[in-house]
């Protein structure tokens, strides 16, 4: 067990840093191939799509059937996955659009800000990194969840965050740096914002250890369900689709939920 407790928090730890990547990528490079951030980016939604519908909500299914009978534990599994999709859709809703990390337009900051808008950029790099943390929080216990039940899982999940998660370190990197001018400070409050994942997932574990059982384990992995979902349909889509063409981001995503199930059936 404690070394499934380790594997789980390397992962998510993996997850977490790449909105640092993502950063780096946007400091370091002058620009980004679109095509390539959107054919990740829907690979990455086809991945989370297709684990937590075929995956993770079926497990999460029968914990709860376990724990409180058929017919109840399958309600449950309904009710806590809407709660996941709820919770994570709330937390979208109390973050104002232009604070928003997945409203955020770089391209256009960069090209049309002056030298007045550079305070309102810094205020909005950090209200980015701020709103990233918040949303990292939950695809931390995601991972964390997922790697602890099952490592093959938890290996894709984690690297569908990690994919998700650059496109938002250049969302907080890109207003800091043109704000302030330091590469350093734009690094650093991205690299700082990722780390709300592995905290997510520590918090998570020892909140939920005492009350670890069937029911808790259903509860919480149908509820992850949930977000994950909600996160590939309001954020992973989208994004792939203003970053490149439909067929682009639709292509990504069969080619994600393709390579998910062929890995999953190879650890049958």
């Amino acid at each position: 067990m404690p070394e499934n407790i380790l594997f789980a928090f390397l992962l998510t730890l993996f997850a977490g840093l790449s909105t640092g990547v993502g950063s780096l990528i946007g400091l370091l490079s002058k620009q980004v191939n679109p095509k390539v951030l959107t054919i990740s980016l829907g690979f990455s939604a086809g991945v989370m799509l297709y684990v937590s519908m075929i995956e993770i909500f079926v497990k999460a299914k029968d914990s709860l059937s376990v724990a409180l009978g058929s017919k109840a534990g399958y309600a449950c599994t309904v009710i806590a996955f809407f709660a996941g999709i709820f919770v994570i859709a709330l937390i979208d809703r109390l973050v104002p659009a232009y604070e928003n990390p997945h409203e955020v337009n770089t391209e256009k900051i960069i090209e049309e800000a002056s030298e007045k808008e550079r305070a309102k950029l810094l205020r909005m790099g950090l209200f980015s990194a701020l709103a990233i943390a918040i949303h990292n929080f939950p695809e931390g216990l995601a991972t964390f969840m997922s790697g602890l039940s099952n490592p093959a899982l938890g290996i894709s999940i984690a690297v569908a965050i990690a994919i998700h998660n650059i496109p938002e370190g250049l969302a907080v990197s890109a207003p800091i740096y043109f704000a302030t001018k330091s590469r350093k400070k734009a690094f650093v409050l991205s690299f700082l914002s990722g780390l709300a994942e592995p905290v997510g997932a520590i918090i998570g574990f020892f909140l939920l250890r005492s009350l670890f059982n069937d029911l808790t384990f259903g509860l919480v992995f149908a509820s992850v369900a949930g977000i994950m979902v909600y996160i590939s349909l309001d954020e992973l889509l989208p994004t792939a689709e203003e970053y490149g063409e439909h067929h682009l981001a639709i292509g990504g995503l069969v080619g994600g939920m393709l390579v998910m199930a062929v890995s999953l059936l190879l650890f049958l």
